[in-house]
């Protein structure tokens, strides 16, 4: 049996279609977006609720709308042949038009755009150097973020792929506070710092290794994810959370049908009182507790651009990796129940979730997303005031209508009481202490408006608004949670942020940025005004300031942001 096994992978590995899966940061939003308004002029076709793509796929799309070129506009040419230059690997050739750059026939390093690129029969390489700089300066003074590293893509063969890249980070705060904070309510990444008295330093490192073939891919990897259409946070996974490790599975056999599985090992940051080592003086140094998430997603496309999908995860806190849940088509509630009930102990945390997008009339795209992390359809019923804890988004990104290369985006988002929570700490929707889903938490809804312009290739303007708003906060105690979910959503605002703002982005040369951002935002708290019930996390107005906001934000704020960085 062994040996036929052993045979069937290596035939496998010779009998593959060549295929690589190197992703494509989440954080490289110009060519999200930009495959988004290709994919509303329907030009391509895209499931956008997952993220990332991979480079290969994002070439693929690329070349499709080249193939189109006389439907794409003069800034819209422009653009996809400035990303198919940064996609050159991925076509199997070295990049053109690489300004002050030496190039042999398969070696090219670029200067004033830094870059080393490499290809032959067997091997394609890219090595980018990682170097940039944010400053924020507001009436309260200035926050200075600075970051430098490297980032490294290879490509073995025809299907093997490995990737990985390393940012030292270094942030300045004030009053005590930096800008990131896993209580606080903003979309600023999630980070782990190693605090000191002029502010913090972060390492961020993340790659992984993929096989693929022309259906699928599996891989081990460190990296960030998006689960769910989203443009300002998805409320499945948004990705804000700090990248953990896990297994990867991709699959799409028909044009109609994708699996998209992984299995991850979370950070708990919960000490793990019977897991120690015996340090200097018999001083026991606790662990933390184990955590780990399974999570799948089933997307349908019954008609062309209407992507229908669903899928299920559940947060596990076992001692090891239980081999139930790397089952990639499972329903991981049934076998929660089955694996834990017989015990009479508690079941693990588990999760539902949809998300429809529809890209069928042109130049729109509509959507909608649910997370649930618990249903009773008896809570649905017009006189129950028990609340489901679920979130939901609905949004439209309408583009080039009625004028060319101008946008809208619009998207509303609420989440009901104790949604992303858990009565077991280590059982929350949480790694490194960072919500997996909405910055804004449970309790809580945002208004998010966009009218955005591209008027030159590289150059995106966007004037926003958003109106972000928590209501009371409560921890998960089993004991009083029949009365905590029967409290009214929203029922006392404690925390509200009006802001609006310019946002210009500038991509000189590919990863070569240029950042300016200019928000006024007025952020406010207040007393609740009904009375307190156990479970409750009563705050004053000033400790809700301090708990959800940096003191930097706090109160009435203009804050300008300049920036520029290689890579991203």
């Amino acid at each position: 049996m062994k040996k036929i096994l052993l045979f069937s992978f290596f035939l496998l590995l010779a009998t593959s279609v060549a295929a690589q899966d190197i992703p494509q940061h989440i954080s490289y939003t110009r060519i999200y977006d930009f495959l988004d308004e290709l994919a509303n002029e329907g030009l391509i076709e895209l499931n956008s609720a997952i993220k990332p793509y991979s480079r290969e796929f994002i070439s693929k799309k690329l070349l499709e709308a080249q193939d189109k070129k006389d439907e794409l506009n003069i800034r819209q040419r422009k653009e996809t042949a400035f990303f198919l230059n940064e996609y050159a690997l991925e076509q199997d050739k070295l990049p053109e038009d690489f300004p002050r750059s030496w190039k042999t026939d398969c070696l090219q390093v670029g200067l004033i755009q830094p870059a080393a690129h490499y290809r032959d029969d067997n091997f394609r390489a890219r090595i980018t150097p990682l170097l940039g700089m944010h400053i924020w300066h507001n009436n309260k003074g200035n926050i200075t973020k600075r970051w430098f590293g490297a980032e490294f893509q290879g490509m073995i063969g025809k299907n093997l792929s490995v990737y990985g890249s390393l940012r030292d980070n270094s942030m300045t705060k004030i009053d005590g506070d930096m800008l990131s904070k896993s209580s606080y309510l903003n979309d600023q990444p999630g980070y782990q710092y190693k605090e000191a008295t002029y502010g913090g330093d972060y390492s961020d490192s993340r790659g992984g290794i993929k096989y693929a073939w022309k259906t699928g891919s599996v891989g081990l990897v460190k990296d960030n994810i998006v689960w769910g259409d989203n443009y300002h946070g998805s409320n499945i996974i948004s990705g804000r959370a700090p990248s953990f490790p896990m297994l990867t599975l991709n699959l799409k056999p028909a044009k109609w049908f994708e699996l998209n599985y992984f299995h991850g090992w979370l950070v708990s940051n919960i000490k793990d009182s019977s897991y120690y080592y015996i340090g200097q003086d018999d001083k026991k140094e606790y662990r933390m507790a184990n955590k780990f998430i399974a999570a799948n997603m089933f997307t349908f496309t019954p008609l062309r651009n209407l992507n229908l999908s669903v899928g299920n995860s559940i947060i596990y806190g076992e001692r090891s990796p239980h081999p139930a849940y790397f089952i990639p088509i499972a329903f991981y509630k049934s076998l929660d129940h089955t694996l834990t009930k017989g015990l009479g102990t508690e079941n693990q945390n588990s999760q539902v979730f949809f998300n429809i997008s529809s890209r069928n009339i042109k130049h729109l795209h509509v959507f909608t997303s649910v997370y649930a992390d618990e249903i009773k359809f008896s809570r649905f019923k017009p006189d129950e005031k028990q609340n489901n804890p679920i979130s939901y988004k609905i949004g439209a990104n309408l583009t080039n209508f009625p004028l060319e290369n101008l946008s809208f985006t619009g998207e509303f988002t609420h989440t009901n009481i104790i949604n992303y929570k858990h009565k077991i700490p280590v059982l929350s929707w949480t790694s490194n202490d960072y919500n997996l889903g909405h910055y804004m938490g449970d309790n809580s809804r945002e208004l998010y408006l966009v009218l955005g312009y591209k008027p030159i290739r590289g150059l995106d303007l966007k004037i926003w608004y958003a109106n972000a708003e928590k209501g009371n906060e409560y921890d998960y105690l089993q004991s009083n949670i029949k009365q905590i979910i029967s409290q009214p959503v929203m029922q006392d605002i404690i925390w509200k942020n009006n802001a609006f703002g310019l946002n210009a982005v500038y991509e000189v040369f590919n990863n070569g940025y240029a950042v300016l951002n200019i928000e006024n935002s007025h952020i406010q708290t207040f007393e609740p005004a009904s009375a307190a019930i156990v479970g409750e996390k009563r705050m004053t107005a000033q400790e809700a300031l301090d708990y959800f906001t940096p003191a930097f934000l706090q109160g009435k704020n203009t804050t300008i942001t300049l920036g520029f960085s290689f890579g991203f």
